[in-house]
């Protein structure tokens, strides 16, 4: 099967107008007699052709650098054997300085050194022939045709490649930073988007429930406390609010670090949960088995809102029954199963009874959970969520294993926005705020 090969691309305008100086040059300089050789072999008006065909070179200096080299060296041996005219001889500097220029680069290298030796061989040669000392002048003419254009382009496309490189670097530089604002936009986005869940969803759960059951009961008492309990998670969510925009509207990490909830207030936050459950059976217990010194702060935050998150579920889906709240640390009783509990590690566990309803009391959309197993794996521990067969019956469990130390912090820092999907991983999903 054959091949036909594309057409030459259409040359240049400058190309063109390049060439068609040089051939008005040549023409003008024929017209007045302007000649090289006084006494060429051809005379007459030979020494057209060769002005012609290197204007037809020149033509092609950048669309066809090896076809245009070729016929600016016959076109020069031609304008040597007749009377010789110099925009010829200016047409083939600038043929040899295109072909290292815009040729490929087994031509850009091969020029340079091929100059370089047909200089030294015209100069070797002619001294050879008239055994005179001018004969050196045929030389360097023959090298500032040839050597001088050819490594002015090897100087030129270097300079190029080298401007090209510099940009690309540019490029992948901007492409990078780019990359790195997109991640940390991404991070701090999915970081608010936490808090703001674990502040809020708590109140808005309360809210919801009691809610629902003023619309279903005739008690008027009932009803007046289901409305003050609205009241109450409605200011105070509206404060938490309130809490939230003032720290992202603020610049300084301080004002945060102060106002980030530690394990110190999980009884309050307990007993929070113990007014608004006690109405659906609920009761709440919290077990400290700690020992040690304080904690990382990133630790106790991802600790705290983990408990708050999973206090709030069980508002929300668990039946009557008591919901504890386990913390473990080295030295103390638990091991912290589901990835690297014991040493070096902050385990926390929330159980509560479950009893497989169709449907929680207040909807839900998973980004609870979702949350939750984000908070651990910043900091590099584990998650996991589900039932699990206890002696008094099916239990809904939540467990993380939080590591301590320095590379829970340096997890806290450099972590970019949750990459933890829901219901992957040993997580099963019941439900969530």
């Amino acid at each position: 099967m054959s091949t036909t090969r594309p057409p030459l691309p259409r040359p240049p305008r400058e190309d063109l107008l390049i060439a068609a100086a040089g051939l008005v040059g040549g023409l003008a300089m024929w017209a007045l007699g302007l000649f090289n050789n006084p006494r060429p072999p051809l005379g007459g008006g030979w020494v057209l052709l060769p002005l012609a065909v290197m204007a037809l070179a020149e033509a092609l200096r950048r669309t066809a650098p090896s076809a245009a080299l070729a016929l600016g060296a016959v076109a020069l041996a031609g304008d040597l054997v007749t009377r010789s005219l110099l925009a010829t001889i200016v047409m083939f500097s600038d043929v040899v300085y295109a072909a290292v220029l815009y040729g490929g680069p087994r031509l850009s290298r091969a020029v340079p050194p091929a100059s370089a030796a047909l200089t030294a061989a015209v100069t070797v040669g002619t001294l050879t022939a008239v055994r005179d000392p001018q004969a050196l002048l045929v030389g360097f003419v023959c090298g500032l045709i040839t050597v001088g254009p050819a490594w002015t382009g090897v100087i030129v496309r270097d300079h190029r490649n080298a401007a090209a490189a510099e940009r690309l670097r540019a490029e992948q530089t901007a492409l990078l930073a780019e990359m790195d604002r997109v991640q940390a936009v991404t991070a701090e986005r999915s970081r608010v988007a936490r808090e703001l869940h674990d502040v809020v969803a708590g109140h808005l759960s309360a809210i919801a429930i009691h809610a629902t059951a003023a619309q279903s009961l005739d008690d008027r008492a009932a009803t007046g406390d289901a409305l003050a309990v609205i009241r109450e998670n409605s200011v105070q969510g509206l404060a938490e609010m309130r809490r939230l925009i003032g720290l992202l509207r603020t610049a300084g990490g301080d004002e945060e670090v102060s106002a980030a909830p530690t394990l110190d207030g999980l009884d309050a936050l307990l007993a929070h949960a113990r007014r608004h459950g006690a109405a659906g059976g609920l009761s709440f217990a919290l077990r400290d088995e700690r020992s040690g010194g304080p904690l990382p702060a990133p630790v106790e935050l991802a600790a705290y809102r983990i408990a708050q998150e999973s206090l709030t579920n069980a508002l929300k889906h668990a039946s009557p029954g008591e919901v504890t709240v386990v913390l473990t640390s080295p030295g103390g009783d638990g091991e912290g199963d589901g990835g690297g509990g014991g040493e070096g590690s902050l385990t926390i566990t929330v159980t509560s009874p479950c009893d497989r309803r169709p449907g929680p009391r207040a909807p839900g959309s998973g980004a609870g959970l979702v949350g939750m197993r984000e908070r651990a794996e910043l900091l590099g521990g584990a998650f996991v969520a589900g039932p699990v067969e206890a002696a008094g019956g099916t239990r809904w469990e939540v467990r993380a294993v939080l590591p301590l130390g320095e590379s829970a912090r340096n997890a806290a820092d450099g972590g970019s926005g949750g990459s933890g999907g829901s219901g992957g991983d040993g997580t099963r999903r019941r439900g969530g705020a």
